[in-house]
């Protein structure tokens, strides 16, 4: 079992902070106290200057655990670790529709198709819809002091939805702060700084003082355009395929104690991935914020690799601007696609619309210390903030007692939390998908030894995760034929631009699946109404924002392989089999090519390999012009920058089959 390496600071060997590598994973390093009289203050930002005011508050109330739900532990000292996410804007008031938008962002008319790249770092605060808050909570009772205690946060701000980097980093960084004061901030923003960039999906060494974070950071598809590291994707990332090892991420929160959060309700979670993936409304209340921010990240996790594009709060408060907002939906107005993790009893009361309500986690041990735990793909140094209930792991059966007990629980509803706290789903979904019973046999049940209870939920984890992975796999796979690339056929021009994808019908498809079957994996494990389930999703928030990026990428590809297939490609031995008519095609192809590569140098997002690619572009349209006759190349000369494109020594050319032709260029302002 890994534990928290020391760190000791030691100023002649600290390294000098580079403001802009910083950016690249952190915003802001911040110190907030709890204040009597004044409330939340933020007494530290590091760097200074680099949040709004209205950022400064919203982050103050989301660092600390709601009042309502703290539990009774009357130990000297309690630290925690949550982590929330809220969105940014430039004014205070949020309406409903703003909540429900999808990011047109995601629209191909937003995005460079040709060249989708990483954008720029120091656009984040620009770029970036949402912020994420790490926070070390520290809890200190002291009947000497008002109220008899006092409670401060440290929190990383970052436009990254990377936990497995910063939850280990807060493990070293907040008691660390604890004990030397600001200078921890200093040292530790330093040394992030020396980080290289982060490249999504590749496993990363982090060097933090004498230790190391070892991360697998998710990959490119996975994460939200806003976040974005965008798009260096591969085909790999339009259809991806199971990975040989669990270590490999395949989607966001990839080390999220998928199993000790939901332990309580295996038999539900293909239930909520079913609401996960058609992008429906979910509560997740929980005793604390890691129990509550554990349960709504491995929530997330469920549907990679799926990109997952509804509004998800790991913690939520009434101090949220948007709070407001959905606490005035009348009855029956529709819930806006979110899910909520919250720890405040009164939303239960507040939040009556919402149509799915999760509760789990159970009410805190008494424990003054964190529990370090090793977390698939988050590497040598990590830190799981509470452990989670080590109950026994069992699958109710029938009985009549058990069947009481579900229709009292269901005729109560979510308000029974409010006297007694019990893991249970509240929704009147009927689920399509069955779960699958020769996975949950496959589970271990540890017992009540945490060191056993940690192993085996690493190996739970990744029996659940690998399952969830496959069956979203599964049923996104009918809409491969929409990413299918084509290549130019032999014989072809590969100048002409490639043809378009596959258009796509929501009638058409449904009518398409609909003759020919889900396929032999999801037919074992579906009811005979799985088409009800594409239905939703089509409509839902993630289908158009996943399809739209799949589509980008799929003809980023084939722009790929049309562009090396004419850098192979021999324009002599091409147009010797063709006809003049066919030749003028050809060279009005390969002069659109050639401007479209200049175009991008200039804007400067051309690939490294431009350079060539024009030489042998424009060395191809030489070599076409100089085979037309002479009446149509003064014809084509008349347009001066084609001119200039053409200006080169004289060649003669003998092609198979034609008679020599001695053309040279001729200047635009010759007689005509």
């Amino acid at each position: 079992m890994s534990r928290s390496p020391s760190f000791t600071v030691k100023t002649e060997l600290s390294p000098q902070l580079d403001p802009e590598s910083l950016r690249q994973w952190v915003v802001a390093f911040c110190i907030i106290r709890f204040d009597l009289e004044q409330g939340q203050l933020i007494e530290e930002c590091y760097p200074p200057g680099c949040l709004t005011q209205g950022e400064e508050l919203e982050i103050a109330f989301s660092s600390f655990p709601d009042s309502v739900s703290q539990h009774q532990n009357r130990s000297s000292i309690h630290d925690c670790i949550f982590f929330f996410r809220f969105r940014r804007r430039d004014g205070a008031n949020v309406s409903s529709s703003e909540i429900s938008d999808v990011d047109k962002e995601l629209s191909p008319k937003y995005m460079d198709k040709r060249n989708l790249r990483r954008s720029n770092t120091s656009n984040h605060k620009k770029a970036s819809r949402y912020m994420y808050g790490y926070v070390f909570n520290r809890q200190r009772h002291d009947e000497r002091l008002k109220r008899g205690g006092e409670q401060k946060s440290v929190v990383i701000l970052s436009v990254r939805p990377y936990s497995n980097v910063f939850r280990p980093l807060l493990q070293i960084m907040g008691p660390l702060y604890f004990d030397i004061g600001r200078t921890a901030l200093e040292h530790i923003a330093a040394y992030v700084s020396m980080w290289p960039a982060p490249v999504p999906g590749r496993l990363m060494e982090l060097p933090i003082g004498n230790a190391a974070l070892k991360v697998s950071l998710p990959p490119a598809h996975s994460l939200p355009s806003e976040s974005a590291m965008l798009l260096e994707e591969s085909a790999s990332s339009v259809a991806p395929l199971l990975p040989n090892s669990q270590s490999v991420p395949q989607g966001l929160f990839h080390d999220s104690d998928l199993f000790g959060t939901f332990r309580g309700l295996l038999l539900q979670l293909w239930m909520l991935w079913e609401l996960l993936l058609i992008g429906e409304p979910i509560l997740v209340i929980a005793p604390t914020p890691p129990q509550c921010c554990e349960a709504v990240a491995g929530l997330v996790s469920l549907v990679a690799p799926l990109l997952y594009s509804v509004d998800f709060r790991p913690y939520f408060t009434i101090h949220d601007p948007e709070f407001a907002c959905l606490n005035s939906l009348q009855e029956g107005n529709t819930f806006p696609p979110m899910v909520l993790g919250v720890t405040n009893l009164f939303f239960l009361k507040s939040l009556r619309n919402i149509p799915h309500v999760v509760s789990v986690g159970s009410p805190a041990a008494n424990s003054n210390r964190l529990t370090p735990t090793t977390r698939s793909s988050a590497g040598k140094i990590t830190v799981r903030s509470e452990i989670f209930g080590l109950q026994q792991l069992s699958l109710k059966r029938f009985s009549p007692s058990n069947l009481l007990s579900a229709v009292n629980l269901r005729r109560d509803g979510p308000l029974c939390l409010m006297t007694e706290h019990k893991e249970a789903i509240w929704s009147t979904y009927a689920a399509i998908t069955k779960p699958d019973t020769s996975i949950l046999n496959r589970l271990i049940d540890a017992g009540m030894s945490p060191r056993v209870e940690e192993s085996m939920s690493l190996v739970n984890n990744e029996i659940l995760r690998r399952h969830f992975l496959e069956l979203t796999t599964n049923f996104l796979a009918p809409f491969g034929p929409y990413f299918w690339t084509k290549t130019p056929l032999e014989g072809s021009s590969p100048f002409v631009d490639p043809p378009p994808l596959p258009p796509f019908n929501a009638e058409e498809f449904l009518a398409s699946l609909s003759a020919r079957g889900p396929g032999k994996f999801l037919s074992k494990r579906m009811k005979s109404n799985w088409l009800d389930l594409y239905r939703p999703f089509l409509k839902g928030s993630n289908f158009m924002p996943w399809f739209q990026r799949k589509r980008a990428v799929a003809e980023q590809e084939q722009h790929k392989l049309w562009r090396q297939a004419r850098m192979k490609t021999d324009i002599q031995k091409l147009i010797s089999k063709m006809s003049e008519l066919e030749i003028v095609d050809s060279f009005n192809a390969i002069e659109r090519q050639l401007l479209g590569e200049m175009q991008l140098q200039q804007s400067g997002r051309a690939s490294a390999d431009s350079a060539s690619a024009c030489l042998k572009l424009k060395g191809d349209l030489q070599k076409v012009f100089y085979v037309l006759p002479k009446d149509m190349q003064q014809l084509l000369l008349v347009n001066p920058q084609r001119a200039a494109l053409l200006q080169a020594i004289p060649e003669q050319t003998k092609l198979p089959g034609r008679p020599l032709v001695h053309v040279g260029v001729v200047s635009s302002t010759s007689p005509r």
